[in-house]
């Protein structure tokens, strides 16, 4: 029997159109076309400027044959130029990949492969690395030049720049809209550090729902000026190059991630905004007061990754900088968990209230569910805040799966659910809290241990700016924790008095047994690359 509801009343172009970010762009051009979109060193473009020259875009793009499920690449640091792709390319119908700028040639010439990319923009700088990994290619995309008037170095190797490119398009071109909002839009690969990366594939539905949770999420007003901080090409910038225009806010763009640089910025144009890692609030927290300026506007941030030290998010308050904690994966458009605040935590103490940030939290608005559960099993754990498990999700914000990889695919999502890979507590008022990603806790003596908790503890000595810790194998227990620590100049702390410090906060088992003094390896994205020190740890002996 037909129900009341399905009789005459059949979704029609008048009442549904398949979401997409290209409709938050026309919105913002059309009603703040006059606003400042974009900054970039002496740049200034506004809304109205941005929307014509994506359209410029696209339509350049269709010119040369590419269109819907085409893939176009993009090898670019925080310039215009990539917030323009990220509405550009999805108005030709193609499909958005961005690629980590810090890769080598090999992995680029994979993801160029593997992805088909048609067409390639490029940024000056990275001109080496794309060269080689064009030589490797038997079938090569065409290549444009993004020659930026900061980049340092480097040459143009492409058939023409990216304003030549863009000058044979027409502003008055008509996106191509999706006709399902399950079409593709991006392509972004997760870093391979065992094997091949793998190419994570994303809707318009989702990169939309995300893009509007980050405002719900975060309490974004409208107009926010958005320190780009965070690269773009990681989950397409956490999708903030579509939150911001969303907002119609301002894009702040910043080649490299440095102190100074970002310190600059927050002062000189009003930055309210920005997103990084823990590594660039190390940044910042280091730096010595009388380098900081001063500003009169509140400033928020971002972060996710590794759990925040609670010593480190104390800080950045202090400086007059809050600290939203989110969490997330490639496989979910970057964050898409948050550390939710209450209005009565405010009474707490600094140190209470560091601590509760530091805890990943809750699904965001957009996402439909959050568990930690058993792997296997699939049961969730107690809400105990001991008992641990893998951290789990579904919902509208997790990708398509990954490109021409269905069996991998079909295992992440076993039992209806993403399988993170992640492992976490439930605490009694739902709140997660990462204890270590599966390969990195360290089992010693049977004894499951935290590297974040001693992470954490190492943080709160005093002369300590970055910290990692991982396994070391051991004859006697299996394995023991080995600690890698960056320490101030001048700092003459040794290993006994770290170790000390550590048993003054964990139970002994819990200790690092060994300190490594050194420099720490990271990612560009700011994340500490442990599959490094693991080897540099099982090197020890």
């Amino acid at each position: 029997m037909t129900s009341i509801y399905d009789q005459g009343l059949d979704a029609n172009a008048a009442n549904y159109t398949p979401l997409t970010p290209i409709s938050l762009i026309r919105r913002t051009a059309s009603v703040y076309p006059d606003r400042v979109a974009v900054i970039h060193g002496e740049l200034r473009r506004s809304w109205a400027e941005v929307y014509r020259r994506c359209r410029q875009l696209a339509s350049a793009l269709a010119k040369r044959g590419i269109g819907r499920d085409d893939t176009v690449a993009v090898m670019a640091a925080n310039t215009p130029e990539f917030v323009e792709a990220h509405f550009g390319v999805p108005m030709a119908g193609a499909v958005l990949n961005s690629i980590n700028i810090r890769l080598d040639a090999d992995a680029v010439a994979f993801i160029l492969r593997h992805g088909e990319a048609k067409l390639l923009l490029t940024d000056r700088e990275f001109s080496p690395v794309i060269s080689a990994a064009l030589e490797m290619l038997e079938e090569k995309p065409i290549v444009i030049d993004i020659d930026d008037p900061l980049a340092l170095g480097g040459e143009l190797i492409g058939e023409m720049d990216y304003e030549a490119f863009i000058a044979a398009g027409d502003p008055d071109f008509d996106p191509i809209m999706p006709v399902d909002e399950w079409q593709s839009i991006a392509l972004n690969y997760t870093s391979g550090t065992t094997g091949d990366p793998k190419g994570v594939v994303y809707h318009h539905r989702g990169a939309y729902l995300n893009a509007l949770g980050n405002s719900v999420t975060w309490a974004l007003p409208h107009f926010p000026v958005y320190l780009w901080t965070l690269p773009m090409f990681h989950c397409n910038g956490w999708c903030f190059p579509w939150t911001i225009t969303a907002q119609a806010g301002t894009h702040v763009c910043l080649r490299r991630v440095e102190a100074g640089a970002i310190f600059q910025a927050i002062a000189d144009h009003g930055v309210t905004h920005l997103c990084g890692a823990p590594i660039v609030m190390g940044l910042l927290v280091n730096t010595p007061a009388e380098e900081r300026p001063s500003w009169p506007q509140p400033v928020s941030m971002m972060t996710a990754g590794a759990a925040p030290p609670a010593a480190v998010i104390g800080a950045m308050e202090a400086m007059g900088i809050s600290v939203t904690h989110v969490y997330g994966l490639t496989e979910v458009y970057g964050p898409c968990v948050v550390c939710s605040w209450h209005p009565e935590w405010d009474a707490l103490s600094d140190d209470e209230k560091a601590v509760l940030k530091a805890r990943q939290g809750v699904n965001y608005e957009v996402q439909e569910d959050l568990m930690v559960a058993d792997p296997d099993t699939l049961e969730p754990v107690p809400s105990d805040g001991e008992t641990i498990g893998e951290i789990m999700m579904r919902g509208n914000i997790t990708m398509k799966g990954y490109l021409k990889n269905p069996a991998t695919t079909e295992k992440s999502f076993a039992g209806g659910w993403f399988h993170s890979g992640d492992l976490a507590v439930r605490h009694p008022n739902g709140y997660i809290e990462i204890k270590d990603r599966s390969k990195d806790i360290i089992i010693s003596g049977g004894e499951n241990i935290s590297s974040i908790e001693i992470e954490d503890a190492l943080y709160r000595y005093p002369d300590v700016i970055t910290a990692a810790v991982v396994a070391r194998p051991d004859e006697k227990w299996g394995e023991t924790p080995c600690a890698f620590v960056e320490l101030r100049a001048g700092s003459t702390a040794t290993e006994e008095e770290i170790i000390n410090h550590c048993r003054g906060l964990l139970a002994k088992f819990k200790c690092p047994k060994t300190v490594v003094f050194s420099e720490i390896p990271k990612t560009s994205t700011g994340k500490i690359q442990k599959f490094a020190l693991r080897e540099q740890a099982r090197a020890l002996g």
